[in-house]
């Protein structure tokens, strides 16, 4: 690990971990909406509450943007934590490198509404933004980050699923895609974001008793044939780097279009670091450019 922004990071982490198994749910949150939120909307991006008739969401506005298209943000946390607050900078960082309005979406949480209930507030914030706001589908794209990677699939598989028009594109960041959380990466890789112990955790509260290959909760053992194209970027160094190594293979063989990056040096969603990481910067940047297309 030669980064030097990548060891400061590491440092910051390790002195202020986002996370520990003797905190109550609540505490957690908190933390992490704390440590996420640090950091405003860029400049230039214009913030507003947006109606959609059941999901809190919000649209991130970039100067220009082109009208015609729009980004369904999915915010990470383990499916567990995260809100509109949390995520606002690498939402608008991906606004601004995709010329489009994002609408980052506040979906329901885990212990408290297990799957599909996430899936569900996804796929009506995407038809809400095809059905009300009048985007074309195809104009239209999903992006996520860790367990909202891993919910922006599952919203394009439900989709597909129900007969309804599907997003242009798919761009997913350390994408959390297997509640089975068996993978060598998650155990073996040097990564300070997570903890196996944790993400088990998360996993249990988010399927409450349910097959952890249930595709909508792990879209890496569901049927994949007919999804737009893909993107799908993993931290070589991050524990999450297996599974999304695999899907990226499975969806290629399921005959979509994929490209698959693993980002040299970086741990589990870099992205969140842009402001400090000049590697998530250029991330969010690639982000951007697949999603304008």
């Amino acid at each position: 690990m030669a980064n030097p922004q990548v060891q400061q990071i590491y440092q910051m982490l390790a002195a202020n971990p986002v996370a520990n198994a003797t905190q109550t749910i609540e505490e957690m949150r908190r933390n992490y909406d704390a440590f996420t939120s640090m950091y405003p909307p860029l400049p230039g991006i214009e913030r507003e509450s947006a109606q959609t008739g059941g999901v809190p969401a919000e649209w991130l506005r970039p100067a220009g943007a082109d009208p015609d298209r729009a980004v369904l943000f999915v915010h990470g946390g383990g499916f567990m934590f995260g809100s509109l607050a949390s995520h606002r900078d690498p939402a608008s960082r991906i606004a601004k490198a995709a010329n489009a309005a994002v609408l980052s979406i506040e979906y329901r949480l885990a212990p408290e509404h297990a799957v599909p209930a996430a899936v569900e507030d996804a796929v009506h914030a995407f038809r809400w933004l095809v059905d009300e706001a009048g985007f074309a589908p195809e104009k239209i794209g999903i992006s996520g980050e860790s367990a909202g990677g891993g919910l922006a699939l599952a919203t394009a598989l439900a989709l597909r699923d129900a007969g309804h028009p599907l997003p242009g594109a798919i761009a997913l960041m350390s994408p959390w895609v297997d509640m089975v959380c068996d993978s060598a990466s998650l155990d073996a890789n040097d990564d300070p974001v997570m903890v196996p112990a944790i993400v088990r955790m998360m996993a249990q509260a988010y399927l409450r008793g349910q097959d952890p290959k249930t595709p909508l909760a792990s879209p890496l053992h569901a049927d994949l044939r007919g999804l737009p194209r893909l993107l799908v970027q993993v931290g070589a160094a991050e524990k999450l780097h297996d599974e999304g190594k695999q899907l990226a293979d499975r969806a290629r063989e399921a005959g979509v279009d994929v490209e698959f990056e693993a980002w040299e040096d970086m741990f589990h969603a870099w992205h969140l670091f842009a402001i400090m990481l000049e590697d998530g910067q250029r991330a969010l940047d690639r982000v951007g450019a697949f999603l304008r297309g």
